[in-house]
């Protein structure tokens, strides 16, 4: 909407002091045509906005000038619990209201704290998906989403190993990790589980409400289930032989797991090799991830995974012989 967009032109003036056509027209995303006209669609209003010309020139407000149309919408107050992840906001609908609310928080605070809460944006960024990898699309995230917002029963079709199943979900909030979401929902009350949004087939929001526990906590349960999930993903424990680059690629490739090896480490020998324990999956994928170290680790034990990474190099010297 004009509206919005023309406060929000005031509301960079006023944060920002002189600025650009193309600089205001690159935070608009409009052109610098649209930017001369809404400039002048705030001076006929009454605004003190004044065009400077010149290299140094550009838009700036009268001296002194500080609006006050400041207040939140309800959408934008909304936003705010996703200021650190514009990403985020975008992905759940919400970014247009999340650069507006950014602004007029900004506008209302003092001129020296504004500065300040400007070096932090310039300085500091969170970007919450993982390394080497993209994240799963899921296009049906806004449902799934507006079911959580306000507080309606999913109806969904989900995508699971085992085989496709449709459910009535309780949503009781949304979780971005590494740069996927997850839903966390239950079934009929019952107890809360997780449902990876990009598995969703389909799914609709009805009109009935569903209830939610008084004290839920869902950062609390994000928290167990992932200590449960990695205790039911980790069955087993490798000692591992690895050298210094090793030792250094452990964090990288094996995340906590890794980081446990590497703080447990015993003494190095001589050529710098330390014995790890490390905790793994179950055989298979053990000896995959392990083989990812090539010759940088000699696993020790149990005796079936040293004989599966045997197995699997014989096989490969083999093939490429």
């Amino acid at each position: 909407m004009r509206a919005d967009r023309l406060l929000a032109l005031l509301l960079l003036l006023q944060n920002r002091g002189r600025m650009s056509a193309p600089e205001l027209a690159a935070e608009l995303e409009v052109s610098v045509r649209t930017v001369y006209r809404d400039a002048e669609a705030l001076a006929a209003s009454g605004v003190p906005v004044y065009a400077e010309r010149g290299p140094a020139g550009g838009f700036r407000l009268l001296d002194g000038y500080r609006t006050r149309l400041t207040g939140l919408t309800e959408g934008e107050a909304d936003s705010l619990a996703l200021a650190g992840m514009p990403g985020a906001a975008a992905d759940l609908g919400l970014g247009a209201e999340l650069a507006t609310a950014q602004l007029k928080l900004a506008a209302a605070l003092p001129a020296g704290l504004g500065e300040r809460s400007r070096r932090i944006q310039e300085r500091f960024h969170l970007d919450a998906a993982a390394w080497f990898r993209t994240a799963d699309p899921a296009p049906l995230l806004d449902v799934v989403a507006d079911a959580v917002w306000r507080q309606r029963i999913l109806r969904a079709h989900y995508r699971r190993w085992g085989g496709d199943v449709r459910r009535e979900l309780h949503p009781l909030g949304l979780v971005l990790k590494a740069g996927n979401w997850y839903l966390v929902a239950s079934v009929d009350g019952g107890d809360a589980r997780t449902y990876r949004v990009s598995r969703f087939l389909s799914a609709t929001v009805a009109e009935e409400p569903c209830g939610r526990p008084d004290d839920f906590d869902l950062a609390a349960y994000w928290e167990e289930a992932s200590r449960g999930l990695e205790a039911r993903v980790l069955r087993g424990t490798a000692r591992l032989r690895v050298s210094p680059a090793g030792l250094r690629l452990l964090p990288a490739m094996f995340g906590a797991a890794g980081v446990r090896a590497v703080d447990g480490a015993g003494v190095p020998d001589a050529d710098g090799w330390a014995e790890v324990d490390l905790d793994v999956e179950e055989l298979p994928v053990a000896v995959s991830d392990i083989l990812r170290l090539g010759l940088e680790a000699e696993v020790l034990g149990p005796p079936d995974l040293r004989a599966g990474v045997a197995r699997s190099v014989t096989g490969l010297a083999q093939r490429y012989a």
